[in-house]
């Protein structure tokens, strides 16, 4: 049986770390950029982790 390939957009946009937390990065920062407030903006700048209800799905994505 061949290997099961890993999902390419979802390795773009999740990493796995060890403790198995999934970090993301925040939505919201690619464009129209003008309204938004520079606290704002730099806040996005911060990663996020993704949920615990949605982290087994986005670890069989990725495959570590």
């Amino acid at each position: 049986m061949p290997k099961q390939k890993s999902n390419r957009a979802a390795c773009k946009r999740f990493s796995a770390n060890k403790n198995g937390l999934v970090k993301r990065g925040k939505q919201n920062r690619r464009h129209i950029l003008n309204k938004k407030s520079t606290k704002r903006k730099r806040q996005l700048r911060a990663g996020g982790f993704v949920s615990q209800a949605d982290s087994k799905t986005v670890r069989t994505l990725i495959q570590d």
